[in-house]
């Protein structure tokens, strides 16, 4: 015989205290929720800003005016020597290194320092530009902007500490009077660093630039997005819609959930040992970089590719097929467009992730030291998570702030991939 049930008497001192407690611990709960939320917040804040700080100077550099003599006997070619088809051979063999030389020795030699302490070894670079813009400059002498020494960039930046003792710093007091001097003249301007924008590596910090390396991370990704999209999605539609459920079936999805989850580093030797030296593809090429990225990536599509097509109601299929529709056309026709919003979004992530990889591209070999903008996907080139990687382990002062830009570049690049899978995903996306 069961016992009769008592009431709860909710107005009791008793319950009223365990009400009272379990407020308290949900109002702990959500208290320690936004705590975490505003400490992750914090850190995220912390480490942008921190990056931004350091980083923002790397986009700037700072100029000399030199007065610079274009000496048809110095530069060992005349104004005709410039045109026809051999004027570009011309100006490359051009002593402009020796123009430089001259004009800075004649600027630094009154202000008591060494030529080399005011003008960058890569300044020459700026009057062949010049030239080439305008050959009418041979035989002239005007005032040229040129970028300045490492040390006196980083001084006219404010990133060297004056107050220092003259053997804690870089530059010594002769060297800031100097540069004193020439700011108080007029003759030191900081400007846009187009050369850090438009470059590839250098062993000098002031003229090293980003863009080799984001030549080559389009290059890597661009092979890495003509293989395994078609072949992702193809990979997805099979295993959704024709693949027999069997046993066989089952370790193919097995493994590819696998595969999704294999450390980077794993496809890095892979392709070390299937395209270098198996196929003997070219080493530090983007062709082969994007061959490995592929193999990463693919099990990314591939799950993504089969959640998208999974989530397509049947009575869309069913609807087709009973217009007349064949299997095909089912699949082709309707269920691969409307499932097209979360494969894309699928895509783009696993793209995303695979430009911010660094271990399996340094294994095939894109740590090399590359000065030259990559020219096509078998030529040597780096990317910009190997080219960060390298810059971090420079010593010369000059490299933290371009270490710093060249995060900002990649995290420019993963904002905007991100970015397109959000607009991608609401504009197409079909909520059933």
């Amino acid at each position: 015989m069961n016992s009769p049930r008592i009431q709860t008497d909710w107005a009791s001192p008793v319950m009223q205290a365990r009400v009272r407690r379990r407020y308290v611990k949900e109002r702990r709960f959500r208290f320690m929720g936004f705590a975490a939320l505003a400490l992750a917040g914090a850190f995220l804040l912390f480490l942008l800003g921190t990056i931004f700080l350091n980083g923002y100077t790397g986009f700037l550099r700072t100029e000399v005016k030199l007065a610079v003599d274009y000496d048809p006997f110095t530069l060992g070619i005349d104004r005709s020597a410039l045109d026809g088809p051999g004027g570009e051979n011309a100006l490359n063999t051009a002593n402009f290194q020796g123009a430089m030389n001259a004009a800075a020795s004649a600027r630094a030699q009154p202000l008591g320092i060494a030529a080399r302490d005011i003008v960058s070894d890569g300044a020459w670079l700026a009057l062949r530009e010049a030239v080439r813009g305008d050959p009418d400059l041979i035989g002239k002498r005007v005032d040229v902007w040129v970028p300045t020494s490492g040390d006196f960039d980083l001084l006219g930046k404010g990133l060297i500490d004056r107050d220092a003792a003259e053997a804690n710093r870089p530059v010594s007091d002769a060297e800031i009077a100097a540069f004193d001097r020439l700011k108080s003249e007029g003759a030191v301007r900081t400007t846009l660093n187009t050369t850090f924008l438009s470059m590839a590596d250098s062993t000098s910090p002031e003229l090293a630039g980003i863009w080799g390396a984001a030549k080559g991370s389009l290059l890597t990704l661009l092979v890495t997005l003509l293989l395994c999209f078609p072949i992702g999605v193809m990979t997805a539609i099979y295993l959704e819609e024709y693949a027999p459920k069997n046993r066989f079936t089952d370790i193919i999805e097995v493994s590819i959930n696998n595969l999704a989850a294999v450390p980077s580093i794993i496809f890095g030797l892979l392709g070390l040992a299937v395209f270098l030296n198996v196929f003997g593809m070219p080493r530090s090429a983007p062709v082969v970089g994007g061959l490995t990225l592929a193999l990463m990536t693919l099990p990314v599509i591939v799950i993504a590719g089969r959640i998208a097509i999974k989530s397509v109601p049947p009575s869309i299929r069913d609807a087709a097929l009973g217009v007349g529709a064949s299997p095909i056309q089912v699949v082709f026709h309707h269920v691969l467009p409307l499932a097209l919003p979360g494969i894309l979004t699928g895509t783009i992530i696993g793209m995303a992730r695979a430009l911010g990889e660094t271990a399996p591209l340094l294994m095939i070999g894109m740590r090399a030291f590359v000065t030259d903008v990559p020219g096509g996907f078998t030529t040597p080139a780096t990317v910009l998570p190997v080219q960060i990687f390298l810059w971090s382990d420079e010593v010369a002062r000059g490299f933290v702030e371009k270490t710093s830009a060249a995060i900002i570049v990649l995290l420019v690049f993963l904002m905007l991939m991100n970015g397109l899978a959000i607009y991608l995903r609401n504009k197409f996306e079909k909520r059933w």
